[in-house]
């Protein structure tokens, strides 16, 4: 029987290939979440960037077991804010906010860009 690869498994031998990629790789993958909210797509996004990074190191460097952060970035994890934060510095970046745009405002979130005051016309 024929064994298929994974999707996890054809990106981390594509970024094994190709680590000047992982920079832009990652910007795309927390803009998607910042469209979705899809953190289990997150999560198992940055697994595959660990894992071409070396998910053994990572783990020693933060202080989480092998397993621990397998678990913590797994499409089913739920690590804390500090847990992310930290294997992110381990990856070698920063969380860092980034400005929504009028555009991305008016499409995504259908937040006005005007509010309206109330006035009180009874004066």
């Amino acid at each position: 029987m024929r064994k298929f690869r994974t999707l996890d498994e054809f990106e981390e031998e594509y970024f094994r290939k190709r680590p000047e990629e992982i920079d832009n790789y990652l910007t795309e993958i927390f803009q998607e979440y910042s469209e979705d909210n899809d953190s289990g797509a997150l999560l198992a996004s940055l697994r595959v960037v660990a894992r071409v990074r070396g998910i053994n190191d990572i783990a020693d460097q933060i202080g989480m077991t092998y397993r621990g952060l397998q678990k913590a970035l797994s499409s089913n994890g739920n690590p804390r804010l500090e847990n992310v934060n930290s294997i992110m510095k381990a990856l070698g970046y920063f969380l860092t906010p980034t400005t929504i745009t009028d555009n991305f405002c008016d499409s995504k979130l259908d937040i006005p860009q005007t509010a309206e005051v109330p006035t009180n016309d009874d004066d």
